[in-house]
């Protein structure tokens, strides 16, 4: 060692440059290697978390009663049909009413079945900068950039899709039944509310409180997190 120092003294200061030059250098590429790999498990761990998310809680929803009998996304009537689910039920048309509400589910549990593709796209192509920002934002900030990234192309993907299923799983006939009956009503006054358009927003809104769901497991339940990158990667936000 002391030996080194000596020749490094001695050297004349032209090759003390050379050489320090190296060590820069030889010091910037460990850092870009040191950096490259924190961005690859960064980006990884939140491309599984997510996947995780649309796995397990999404795919939940393609199953019949997906929607149907999970009360945190259940499809109900539209908030300017409140009134006529009331006076279905106070006539005696129960049965009616209950049926306009589970065909209204069953469009949305057809529709959700096409959004997969679409969301491992949007994963695909996440940046290292979203990855970070997501992983050091709040408990939703990974479901928040699926739905600024997905929410248009899922939209145009389900309303045609729901538009059909409407009519493949009956909802059509069933909801012009309950309009025709409220609206010939004495005193009511006419509905005739856009059920694709409603139907496929609240489609959404479900597939994005799923995901939310299994984002704010993994970032705050140690034993959600099933593999060593998640256990990696979120330790970096516990520790923000």
């Amino acid at each position: 060692m002391k030996k080194l120092l000596l020749l490094l003294f001695f050297l004349p200061l032209t090759a003390q440059a050379q050489w320090q030059d190296v060590l820069n250098q030889v010091k910037d590429q460990l850092g870009k290697l040191s950096t490259q790999n924190s961005s690859v498990d960064i980006a990884g761990g939140l491309k599984e978390a997510l996947n995780n998310g649309i796995s397990k809680q999404v795919s939940k929803l393609t199953a019949t009663d997906g929607f149907y009998k999970n009360q945190l996304v259940k499809i109900t009537f539209p908030d300017e049909m409140q009134k006529v689910d009331k006076t279905l039920r106070k006539i005696g048309l129960k049965k009616l009413a209950d049926d306009g509400i589970k065909s209204l589910n069953r469009a949305a549990e057809e529709a959700v079945k096409e959004a997969t593709p679409i969301f491992v796209n949007a994963i695909k192509n996440m940046s290292f900068n979203d990855a970070k920002s997501i992983l050091m934002g709040n408990e939703s900030a990974a479901t928040d950039y699926l739905k600024g990234t997905t929410t248009s192309d899922l939209y145009a993907q389900f309303n045609p899709i729901i538009q059909q299923s409407i009519g493949k799983v009956g909802a059509d006939k069933i909801w012009t039944n309950i309009i025709k009956k409220y609206n010939n009503l004495p005193g009511t006054s006419k509905v005739n509310p856009d059920l694709t358009d409603y139907v496929t927003q609240r489609a959404l809104e479900g597939v994005f409180k799923m995901i939310a769901v299994e984002e704010k497991d993994i970032r705050t339940n140690l034993r959600a997190r099933s593999s060593d990158l998640l256990k990696k990667v979120f330790a970096l936000q516990d520790r923000k």
